[in-house]
């Protein structure tokens, strides 16, 4: 498992809502489908209004997103 992070915006209502979400995942299409995943549980935003301009593998020390900290914890 990795950790990225994904910015992009996604559609609220009439406006375009920025986000960056660090998020754990196998790949680069694992952590596309879990982004657009999240949004359509959370916001029920469909897919196609979700933009992910950028995705990157950063380094799990960066987060501070908790998912990712208990991911990496050593244990």
């Amino acid at each position: 498992m990795k950790a990225y992070r994904a910015v992009g915006s996604f559609r609220a209502g009439k406006t375009q809502q920025g986000f960056s979400h660090d998020l754990v995942a196998l790949d680069d299409d694992d952590a596309k489908h879990r982004v657009y995943s999240n949004f359509g549980s959370r916001h029920g935003v469909p897919r196609r209004f979700v933009i992910i301009d950028s995705l990157e593998e950063i380094d799990p020390s960066e987060s501070t997103e908790p998912t990712v900290i208990a991911h990496f914890r050593s244990s």
